[in-house]
């Protein structure tokens, strides 16, 4: 399964997570917006369709670069998580699916609140400089 994630980031340098819902597989863990491309979907197309669709912002495309892809296993699930930074988007971030949001500075984000496969996002964005503005 390929998931396409949105790592956020604001003018002063937070981050948007988001929380994963009950019911669902590794519920109330923390992760990086996103969700599943779809067949035939690119993915740059899939992450401003599953950030509008989740988050109801419009990407801007000059704004986004891969930042790194994770090879993830939770037993009966295996995905390849797609993580490109995000640094400009038209509109507010809101919850569409009902989920918590909240903006924490990456160096201010625990790796236990994290999915597992999230939590290599957060340390590769650690690596990654700042962009300008």
């Amino acid at each position: 399964m390929h998931v396409m994630a949105g790592v956020l980031i604001d003018p002063a340098g937070s981050v948007l997570l988001a929380q994963r819902p009950p019911g669902k597989h590794l519920a109330g863990m923390w992760e990086f917006p996103g969700g599943k491309l779809e067949p035939g979907e690119s993915p740059a197309a899939g992450l401003v369709r599953e950030l509008r669709e989740e988050l109801d912002v419009e990407v801007d495309l000059d704004s986004v670069t891969p930042l790194i892809q994770v090879s993830w296993n939770y037993g009966e699930r295996a995905l390849l998580l797609d993580a490109w930074r995000v640094d400009a988007w038209h509109g507010t971030p809101r919850s569409m699916e009902g989920q918590a949001l909240q903006w924490r500075l990456p160096s201010d984000i625990a790796l236990a609140i994290l999915a597992p496969a999230d939590r290599e996002i957060l340390r590769a964005l650690s690596k990654v400089p700042a962009q300008p503005l």
